[in-house]
């Protein structure tokens, strides 16, 4: 059993993903608690909840301001991500690129680090919450990658439409790419690198079916491969055919051995195993060089912030 103290009022433990809420017991004067038996080989984001949001003030490991991380006794540590408290603030990288073109207006930030591109998916998230370049950097500095640039795409305001649609990729192959270019990123495509988490896994992996002689590596945490156009809510849905419209894709297409892709989903997302398994084993099929982990989390960045890295260096190896 685990115990979380929170001091104030009537309040409840909130759990990305893995478990349900948690109402405190109040126990003398301000001091509520519960007491919460957590599965074995869990890391997890988690928040206090009392009709505000609020990270846990005894725990000093952070995930933006409203958010803690617990990692259960004995879990293999993620190395080369810094403890961040909660009212720290990450620097942004420096180079600031404005993307005007088809899908609005976009404000890419880049770490400029060396020159294969990793290009991050929900970007926000890794430069506001995780400190991916600090996590990248101490990767480099252990000698398992090379410097490499990031490049933070925002996360899309919808992003079921965004990620949904090849249109994004057309706009990155068309108008960013040369936008990068203008601003001294050359991007070398044949050590390009595409990551994304959930529906923006599903959309990496795709891109690779769609635009293969432009995203050609590709680190896929969680990916969203329940997706399906003809299902109802959009395709929202996971109770739909095994890797939805992606395996439907992949039993159609030719030969992909071009393609080189990292595979990593949560032990604790049950669900999500017999989709991304379908993609998995088709893809494996078809040529697609493959590296599959199952990671000790749930659909939670907290997890997939060590299989980032780890990933993003095997491709790049």
């Amino acid at each position: 059993m685990t115990r979380f103290e929170w001091r104030g009022g009537p309040a409840s433990v909130r759990f990305e993903s893995v478990l349900d809420p948690v109402e405190l017991t109040h126990e003398k004067d301000d001091l509520w608690s519960a007491e919460v038996e957590m599965p074995p080989r869990l890391r997890v984001t988690y928040h206090f909840f009392d009709g505000d949001e609020h990270a846990d003030p005894s725990n000093p490991s952070g995930a933006g301001p409203n958010r803690s991380i617990f990692a259960t006794p004995g879990l293999e540590p993620q190395p080369h991500w810094p403890v961040v408290g909660p009212d720290e603030v990450l620097d942004v990288p420096s180079l600031r690129v404005r993307w005007n073109g088809s899908l609005g207006r976009k404000t890419v930030r880049v770490h400029q680090g060396g020159e294969p591109v990793v290009l991050l998916l929900d970007g926000d998230d890794w430069m506001y919450v995780h400190p991916a370049v600090a996590a990248f950097e101490s990767a480099v500095k252990n000698g398992e990658m090379p410097p490499a640039t990031l490049v933070f795409l925002p996360t899309p305001r919808d992003r079921g439409a965004e990620y949904g649609s090849s249109a994004l990729w057309q706009a990155i192959r068309d108008e960013l790419l040369p936008l990068l270019a203008e601003n001294g990123v050359t991007v070398d495509l044949s050590r390009f690198v595409v990551a994304g988490q959930s529906l923006g896994g599903l959309s990496a992996f795709r891109a690779a079916l769609d635009f293969p002689d432009v995203v050609s590596k590709v680190a896929c945490q969680s990916g969203s491969f329940w997706w399906a156009r003809d299902l109802p809510e959009h395709g929202l849905s996971l109770d739909g055919p095994a890797g939805g419209d992606t395996a439907e894709r992949l039993g159609a297409l030719p030969d992909l051995s071009g393609l080189r892709v990292a595979f990593d989903v949560g032990e604790h997302e049950p669900r999500m195993h017999r989709h991304c398994e379908a993609v998995e084993e088709l893809a494996a099929q078809a040529g697609v060089t493959v590296r599959v982990n199952r990671s000790p989390a749930g659909h939670d960045r907290a997890g997939w912030r060590h299989a980032l890295v780890r990933d993003v260096a095997w491709l790049l190896s």
